[in-house]
């Protein structure tokens, strides 16, 4: 036997906001002008330190995803300005290609992959992942047995067409994260279909963070939407990623733009929305136009303290702050193994974790443990496993604050 496994981490949590807001910028990057269509490389913790930002009118900037796969941090010491657009959305699954599902934006994850012939599809990835199932049940789109679209702030609706009223999939994602985006996490894939091939999931949305000393304008667009899976027609999204997420951090935030973290769009959009979380001392001129899951408030905290990461798979030690590793089992080695979850700063004795493996090929697997980071600080666990044999597998540990 030999599996490749995956790391990518991810927690939820909240600390407490500062009386005085620095964006955290070091200036370091400069002036970031964005004059025509742009796409960075993120580097590898995912910050831009920079003086001041501004994206001009019909300029659009993207970004690579890094090898760990972080959310975007645009930080500025100075004014921030939004013209144009700046978008972290999910990627489309490309058409009757084995073994593809649509790609994350960064900061967010990756479509579930299609079943090929005798081996099932998997699920999507991410916390609210859709799991794998049918293409359709005969005529019906969206049925109980369809593969699932990605979830986060709500799960994906229908109509989707004149032989079915709604979208009623059991197999959606579940929904996760927290109004403050605290810290910043993206959107998740849809599940995988069964076909020779089928077809994958729709990556799920990005996550970008833009932090000011001083004041953002957004008179532009914002968008980190979800990628389509299947597409049956332009009001048919079978198991498309969902949104993603955007959060806004400046004592003054205004403009009229438009926020957008949303599922695929079309004449019936999926509305498996994102999140999006404004904070913000002054917003007497703050105008934005939302198509998300949405909060407002005060919360002037860029980066938390607290931190949620797997240190070990199968014996094999991983870095602090690791993204996503491979992992390869010696050939004959057992199913059967342990992974060490690490948390530090929870402030908390009852600290509910979930491992979960997702699979390329079949259903994700899920344990749940509990950790004592009141007395220890950091605290660790070691959770034992079972790792479906004969396909790779992405290893995710999870936490909300209680």
């Amino acid at each position: 036997m030999k599996s490749s496994h995956l790391i990518m981490l991810c927690l939820f949590a909240a600390g407490s906001a500062s009386a005085q807001f620095d964006s955290g910028s070091t200036g370091s990057y400069g002036p970031m002008n964005v004059v025509s269509n742009t796409t960075l490389d993120l580097p590898g913790n995912g910050v831009f330190n920079c003086t001041t930002i501004t994206v001009a009118s019909n300029a659009t900037l993207r970004f690579n995803r890094n090898t760990n796969n972080t959310p975007v941090y645009l930080l500025a010491t100075g004014d921030v300005s939004v013209m144009g657009t700046i978008d972290v959305s999910g990627g489309s699954a490309p058409a009757n290609t084995p073994y593809q599902g649509g790609t994350g934006g960064p900061g967010g994850f990756d479509g579930g992959w299609p079943g090929y012939g005798g081996n099932p599809p998997g699920d999507g990835f991410g916390p609210g992942g859709g799991k794998g199932g049918l293409d359709a049940q005969g005529s019906v789109q969206g049925g109980y047995s369809s593969a699932g679209a990605g979830s986060y702030y709500s799960t994906a609706v229908g109509p989707y067409n004149t032989y079915f009223d709604g979208y009623a999939s059991t197999n959606k994602g579940a929904l996760y994260g927290s109004p403050l985006l605290v810290p910043l996490v993206g959107g998740s894939g849809g599940g995988g279909t069964i076909g020779s091939p089928g077809e994958g999931g729709g990556g799920g949305g990005g996550a970008v963070l833009i932090a000011s000393t001083t004041r953002i304008d957004v008179s532009g667009t914002i968008r980190a939407d979800g990628g389509d899976g299947l597409i049956f027609s332009s009001e048919a999204h079978l198991n498309p990623g969902s949104g993603g997420a955007i959060r806004l951090v400046a004592p003054v935030v205004a403009g009229t733009g438009v926020l957008s973290a949303n599922g695929p769009g079309g004449s019936d959009p999926a509305y498996n929305y994102g999140r999006v979380r404004i904070d913000s001392i002054d917003r007497r001129y703050l105008k934005l136009s939302i198509t998300a899951g949405s909060s407002v408030g005060n919360y002037m905290v860029v980066f938390p303290t607290s931190r949620l990461d797997v240190i070990n798979v199968a014996g094999t030690t991983i870095p602090q702050g690791s993204g996503p590793v491979s992992i390869v089992l010696t050939n004959g080695a057992s199913p059967n193994q342990t992974i060490v979850v690490q948390a530090r700063n929870f402030n908390t004795n009852s600290l509910v974790v979930s491992v979960v493996l997702t699979p390329q090929s079949g259903p994700s697997l899920s344990y749940q443990t509990n950790l004592d980071n009141l007395a220890n600080n950091p605290a660790s666990v070691i959770v034992p496993v079972t790792f479906p044999v004969s396909t790779p597998v992405t290893v995710s540990a999870w936490t909300k604050v209680p």
